[in-house]
């Protein structure tokens, strides 16, 4: 998946345009020929569950807080944060975070073939703001605290195997987990407004008992090329993390975090930016920046990241429209989905199921506004191969 920069990008033909908010030449994005559609088409009225679709696909609820999943004895967690699916034979797992203090930890919910949920169960237990994490290639869900002494729990999908405390890949404000496997490292986002961008380099790949812990060390600017430098001092006692070393790049509030061919992207919600490292040139840029959007930002809030097989960024808004925005790999910006009447909540853990052709999040609060409203979703359609 190779994908411009919309800060370098060139300006897009009309067609193009069409379909959303777009680089123009200069310093600010385009306002599109029709408001609000994207390369799906524009979104339709809200269907049963609250949610506006473009035409063809279709929403359904898996689960609910304090209810038990249907079809299964089990309750689901309050304030469901970020999640990914799993292969599982023919069928697959969904795995969410409970952003919920000193009792969060994480939950799972499994499908057969035909999309059916055939059980749920609790693969994370007692732990604290489970917020985001990541999948590692060996099939494991990396579980992050959000707290300034936050660990990483590496845990099974499958609810076999105890979960881990990985205190090698650092104490901080842990958001979001991006392994990469060519570079055998994975990064991580702190949601911090002065926080920092780090990797951590296992001592053996498919181990993450122990490693080293790097934060990247660049300029001020919204460019340039950038280093890695060794964290002294990973368990962050007597002094955070992100202030051991000089030079280090700050962030302000990290949140998701995505890997794929080369390029890792990652979303700072302080200031509304998607930033994109180049890896094999060892270069960072702008991806996004909603202060740059004339007539008004078609993503703000940006938080929680994914990718699709076409080379498309799904990004979830904190706030916002309550929107899950796309990016393509054509420099368009615009709304996938919109959940109404839920104003005081957040979109969380987006993810496909392996054949790309669901994708599943939470709104963590849903229509009440509290941690015990949170409905997680599954939408089904003609996801762009």
């Amino acid at each position: 998946m190779e994908r411009r920069s919309f800060l370098r990008g060139a300006v897009m033909g009309t067609s193009a345009a069409a379909f959303g908010y777009t680089l123009m030449r200069g310093a600010a994005y385009a306002a599109p020929a029709q408001p609000g559609a994207g390369p799906y088409g524009a979104l339709g009225a809200a269907d049963a569950n609250g949610i506006q679709l473009p035409a063809g696909f279709t929403s359904r609820v898996i689960a609910r807080s304090g209810q038990t999943v249907p079809g299964t004895s089990y309750v689901w967690h309050n304030a469901p944060d970020g999640g990914a699916c799993f292969a599982d034979g023919t069928g697959w797992i969904y795995v969410s975070n409970s952003e919920i203090s000193s009792t969060g930890g994480a939950s799972a919910i499994k499908f057969n073939s035909s999309g059916g949920v055939t059980s749920a169960y609790r693969i994370l237990s007692n732990t604290n703001r489970n917020c985001a994490g990541g999948k590692t290639p060996w099939n494991t869900w990396l579980s992050c605290e959000e707290v300034d002494t936050g660990y990483v729990y590496e845990t099974d999908p499958w609810g076999v195997n105890a979960a881990t405390r990985r205190a090698a890949m650092g104490r901080f404000n842990h958001e979001a987990a991006a392994a990469d496997p060519v570079r055998k490292v994975i990064y991580l986002t702190e949601d911090k407004s002065d926080g920092c961008f780090y990797r951590f380099v296992p001592g053996t790949w498919g181990n993450l008992s122990s490693g080293t812990l790097q934060v990247l060390k660049a300029g001020t600017a919204t460019s340039g090329s950038f280093t890695w430098a060794n964290v002294p001092d990973p368990d962050g006692s007597p002094t955070a993390t992100r202030y051991q070393v000089s030079g280090a790049k700050v962030f302000n509030g990290g949140e998701g975090c995505h890997y794929a061919n080369d390029t890792v992207w990652f979303t700072t919600k302080g200031d509304g930016r998607v930033w994109q490292l180049n890896l094999a040139t060892s270069t960072y840029e702008l991806a996004y920046d909603d202060s740059l959007v004339s007539g008004g930002a078609p993503l703000t809030g940006v938080d929680n990241i994914t990718g699709s097989s076409s080379g498309d960024l799904f990004i979830a808004e904190d706030g916002g429209n309550m929107e899950i925005c796309l990016i393509t790999p054509d420099d368009v910006v615009a709304p996938f989905l919109r959940i109404n009447g839920q104003s005081s909540s957040e979109i969380c853990g987006p993810a496909f199921s392996p054949d790309g052709k669901r994708l599943y999040f939470s709104s963590q609060r849903g229509t009440s506004g509290s941690s015990s409203g949170g409905i997680t979703y599954e939408v089904t359609g003609p996801f762009r191969a």
